[in-house]
Order: structure tokens, then C-alpha cells, then sequence
């Protein structure tokens, strides 16, 4: 079965595998706020149709997602509040949807594009891909949980060298720092991904949510209280003249002036 969900998302489901693929190749797979929510509806969905097993989470093209879609945000402004709210709603689904959550990540991940990466249950990273917690760059603070995430999966020392320096993290990195389960060759990527997805999809749901649920609780107990915090940074980051700059030198195509 096949069915678009919205123009930007596309929603797969065979053989007990949900396949949620990010579809704005043309904008390397920065997300807007329609993308977003309707991958949020799709997680919850997932967590109450028991012909799903498993999903698996992609982009298109050749990238994962490369954050929020800044140029579109600039054009048709949304309330930040918003924007934040309905951010981290996907973040918490892909945490607690009762079935395993695999991302697939076989091209550039920048930004919430880390946080939905590093939020599933196992992430996997083909060896061109690449992380970059960009916020910095933009006068901005992670969000995402991505404030929890990482430092969860890394250690704080590398997460704070992640999002204060905001430079790339290669796949090999990502897989040596903790950050993914594996990275693999380009060549097998596909293949392995298939195969564990197919493997998870045989399993019994029952113990996945439960197991799930404890990992949760022993690792990202805290995740609300990330999400509240960063939403309440990144709402007043959001309205800050460095942001505002950054957002018009990104247009303009030239360095940022931050103040």
C-alpha cells in the first residue's frame, strides 16, 4: 500500500513495515510545517494500527532532512510557538510510538533533521552521510530534544563540540562517537536496513513497546523537560535580530553579521 499523506511526506506500508519518506528532494529535505505535521499524524497512526511491525524513516534523494525549511519560513512566517510545538510532537512520537524505529540515514542530517535521526530506535548512516547540529550558524539553539539526544548518545564533551561549534560530523565519526548503531558502505546500506526492518517486523509488538518504554525511562526520562526548555530558548532565538540576520545573509548568499 502507497498513499501520499501530504505533498512532502510519502507513507509506504508492506509486510508490517511503514515506510515514512521525507519528499522535498528540490530543498534537500528541510521540512515546513505541513511536512511536519503529517508526519507527526503518521507516527500516532502507526502506534494504533497493528498491521504496522516497524517503521522506517527516510529521506528522498540524497539527503535525510536538512532541518527546518528556513527560505519558506522567511516567505510564510508561522508562530514560533508553534513551530516548536508541533516539532516536538514528532520527536516524542518517534520515542514512544510502540514499535521499533528505524532511521535510515543516507545523506545529509542537519539540524531537527538530527534530532528525528538520533530519536529513533536504531539509526543507521550510510558512509557519505553526514550530521551537523546547525543551529549555531543561524543564531539558534539545538531543539529537537537534541539537547538530551545527543549528549545522551555521545557524552556531553562531544555533544557540546557538536552544538557549540556547529560543524559536520561525518558517518564514520557518528558511528565511533555512539551517535549511530552502525554506519555501512553506501553499497550495502539499502540492503541492511531492509533486512532488520524485516527482521523487527517478525517480532512481537507487545515486547517491543515494553521494551521501549523501559529503555525510555532509563535514558531519556527527561526528554519533556528538554523540550520544554528548548522551546522556550528557541521562541525567544526565533525573534532575535542574529537569527533575523542569519536568515537574510542565507538569502543574500553571503556570510551572517551576527551583533
Amino acid at each position: 500500500m502507497s498513499t501520499p499523506t501530504v505533498e512532502g511526506l510519502r507513507s509506504e506500508l508492506a509486510d508490517g513495515i511503514l515506510r515514512l519518506t521525507i519528499d522535498r528532494p528540490e530543498r534537500m529535505n528541510a521540512v515546513d510545517l505541513p511536512t511536519m505535521r503529517a508526519l507527526g499524524a503518521a507516527l500516532d497512526e502507526a502506534g494504533t494500527d497493528p498491521r504496522i511491525r516497524t517503521v522506517v524513516l527516510t529521506g528522498a534523494g540524497t539527503a535525510f532532512c536538512t532541518g527546518a525549511d528556513l527560505a519558506a519560513a522567511a516567505t510564510n512566517p508561522a508562530d514560533p510557538s508553534e513551530v516548536m510545538d508541533v516539532a516536538n510532537a514528532v520527536i516524542r512520537s518517534i520515542a514512544t510510538v510502540p514499535v521499533p524505529v528505524i532511521a535510515a540515514v543516507d545523506g545529509p542530517a542537519a539540524g531537527v533533521g538530527v534530532s528525528m535521526a538520533v530519536a529513533a530506535d536504531l539509526t543507521y548512516a550510510a558512509e557519505s552521510a553526514y550530521f551537523l547540529l546547525s543551529f549555531v550558524n543561524m543564531g539558534l539553539m539545538p531543539d529537537g530534544g537534541a539537547s538530551l539526544l545527543v549528549p545522551a548518545a555521545v557524552g556531553r564533551a562531544r555533544a557540546a563540540e557538536m552544538a557549540l561549534l556547529g560543524e559536520r560530523v561525518s558517518a564514520a565519526d557518528a558511528d565511533r562517537f555512539g551517535l549511530v548503531a552502525r554506519t555501512l558502505p553506501d553499497a550495502q546500506f539499502a540492503a541492511h536496513v531492509a533486512d532488520v526492518a524485516a527482521r523487527t517486523a517478525t517480532k512481537p509488538r507487545r515486547a517491543f513497546e515494553l521494551t521501549k518504554r523501559a529503555l525510555h525511562a532509563a535514558t531519556l526520562g527527561l526528554l519533556d523537560d528538554a523540550l520544554a526548555r528548548e522551546k522556550s530558548g528557541q521562541t525567544e532565538l526565533l525573534a532575535s535580530a542574529d537569527f533575523a540576520e542569519a536568515v537574510m545573509a542565507m538569502l543574500e548568499k553571503r556570510p551572517p553579521r551576527f551583533s
